[in-house]
């Protein structure tokens, strides 16, 4: 296994749609083993397959939640079905997210509650997951992904421009920038 660079925004591979995986081979067996080494040194709660650099419909998602109930995966050509997102602003405290491609920065972001994903998993065999909180959190952001959305993409007028603000600060927002987890300290 080895850890990949991580995508920062502004490559081109983050803000455009990845193609549907067409046979799982051993080139893609290898990449997902990368991706969850990647994602745990990173940390990362999710990652997709764009953010390192592959324009390919894959994501690995790892979380613990309070009950340490562990739960880890990868899904292959993901579908996501959602709840209708309540109306309002986020709360700061409750609904800020961040990401390994915005690395070092959370922001408030209002999502849907519950989300159904179905897909194929590394062995070719149907996916169905239904969640909610912040495992639907995660099955959103790293869908968006795949579709070349950014979460900060999703940002308020206000949020967005200081996201701008902090990209053209960092020299992101253009081809090649990526970051090494356990190398490379972009937390700010």
């Amino acid at each position: 296994m080895a850890v990949l660079p991580i995508r920062i925004m502004g490559d081109p591979v983050l803000h455009s749609p990845a193609s549907p995986v067409d046979e799982i081979t051993d080139e893609i067996r290898t990449l997902v083993a990368d991706m969850f080494e990647t994602m745990d040194i990173a940390p990362g709660v999710g990652l997709a397959a764009p953010q390192v650099g592959v324009a390919l419909r894959i994501y690995t998602y790892s979380y613990v939640d309070d009950d340490d109930q562990p739960w880890r995966g990868v899904i292959i050509n993901p579908e996501l079905w959602i709840t209708p997102i309540e109306p309002g602003s986020p709360d700061p405290d409750l609904e800020s997210e961040g990401c390994l491609s915005f690395p070092g920065e959370r922001f408030p972001l209002r999502r849907s509650e519950h989300v159904r994903v179905t897909g194929i998993d590394l062995e070719g065999a149907p996916v169905s997951i239904a969640v909610d909180g912040w495992r639907a959190r995660i099955m959103q952001h790293e869908f968006d992904h795949l579709d070349g959305i950014l979460y900060v993409d999703r940002l308020s007028d206000g949020d967005w421009k200081t996201a701008q603000k902090i990209a053209r600060k960092r020299g992101w927002g253009r081809p090649g920038a990526s970051w090494l987890p356990g190398v490379d300290d972009l937390e700010g």
